[in-house]
């Protein structure tokens, strides 16, 4: 694979993002005492940052890995709203196909002390988009679609993502010949009929098929039921320390994991989808894409907080560990 010409290739792709906007807001701050009005932790705060989650960090890591993105989504008329637009606008991002409505912006706040997690709490709305917005997404999308090379649906079960908003993602997207990636739900596959790929991890690949994936058959037997469920054309199951495998109508491929070391696995899901979705497009094959991807992946799991890849990092990555990657393929 000449992985440098592929990665080349991102800075001429386009990617259409769509799905659950999310701010992710970490006070960090340290302990040195217990509350004397409860038996909890009183953390005095040294520091605040806010990071982009959801479908606005898969948007984060095209525009890191070189590409172009484009989000559509809904966000609070509310000052996380105006922080999390400002962000993406910073980084290039398209913001067209963000509406504005009541609902407030989805927030997840982490207060972290000694660099461990104390306790999280969110701010959301989870019922489903709906009427007049619904109709907004569905008409830019529409519009948009053939501008692009690739759509990703990032679904965090916040609202965006519905049957009908995937059904005619999937309608535009088949006449305009473009690939449709999805970030699955358990609860949600229903929904993600004759989409091109989901990148389901053992968990949700395990509830969604119905198999309990405890060894290498079940994996098998897992992966090939979701292929058949799901009329997608291939399924790319994450199995953590374990790297992930890929299966197609008349292969698996299981590739291992490059990653050293594994700090925090927070946004992995992000990246994955969208390493393997801009790869794929930038000319790599499935099986080139999911190498790509597992670089991706090991590179932001071994920092801290929701991190990104870029060209820079995936290089050094491949230098480190070159493609003797593939342990094993079946039939």
């Amino acid at each position: 694979m000449n992985y440098r010409k592929i990665l080349k290739e991102f800075e001429k792709k386009k990617i259409l993002v769509i799905g659950d906007l999310i701010l992710d807001r970490y006070i960090w701050g340290k302990v040195n005492r217990i509350s004397p009005e409860a038996p909890v932790p009183v953390v005095e705060v040294t520091d605040e940052n806010f990071l982009l989650g959801g479908a606005s960090n898969v948007a984060n890591n095209i525009v890191a890995l070189g590409g172009h993105a484009t989000i559509v989504g809904v966000a609070g008329n509310d000052r996380a709203g105006d922080v999390l637009i400002n962000m993406l606008e910073e980084k290039g991002i398209q913001c067209g196909g963000i509406f504005r409505c009541s609902r407030p912006t989805t927030v997840k706040t982490r207060v972290i002390a000694h660099n461990q997690q104390v306790v999280r709490f969110d701010r959301e709305d989870k019922e489903r988009v709906e009427g007049k917005s619904l109709r907004g997404l569905l008409d830019y999308i529409s519009k948009v679609m053939s501008s692009h090379d690739a759509v990703i649906i990032s679904d965090y079960k916040k609202g965006v993502v519905s049957s009908e908003l995937v059904r005619d993602v999937v309608k535009f997207s088949k006449k305009e010949k473009v690939f449709v990636s999805v970030d699955p739900k358990v609860s949600h596959f229903h929904c993600y009929k004759n989409v091109s790929l989901i990148t389901p991890n053992v968990t949700e690949a395990s509830a969604a098929s119905g198999i309990e994936i405890k060894d290498e058959k079940s994996l098998i037997s897992a992966g090939r039921a979701l292929l058949r469920k799901v009329s997608c054309d291939a399924v790319l199951i994450t199995r953590g320390e374990y790297g992930m495998s890929l299966f197609e109508k008349d292969r698996v491929v299981h590739i291992p994991t490059v990653a050293r070391h594994v700090y925090d696995v927070t946004g992995a899901g992000d990246t994955v989808i969208s390493a393997f979705t801009i790869a794929y497009v930038a000319g790599a094959n499935m099986e080139e894409a999911a190498i790509i991807a597992n670089h991706a992946a090991g590179i932001v799991v071994g920092e801290v907080g929701t991190a990104v890849p870029t060209p820079e990092k995936m290089i050094r990555s491949f230098k480190n560990r070159h493609s003797s990657l593939i342990l094993w393929q079946g039939q």
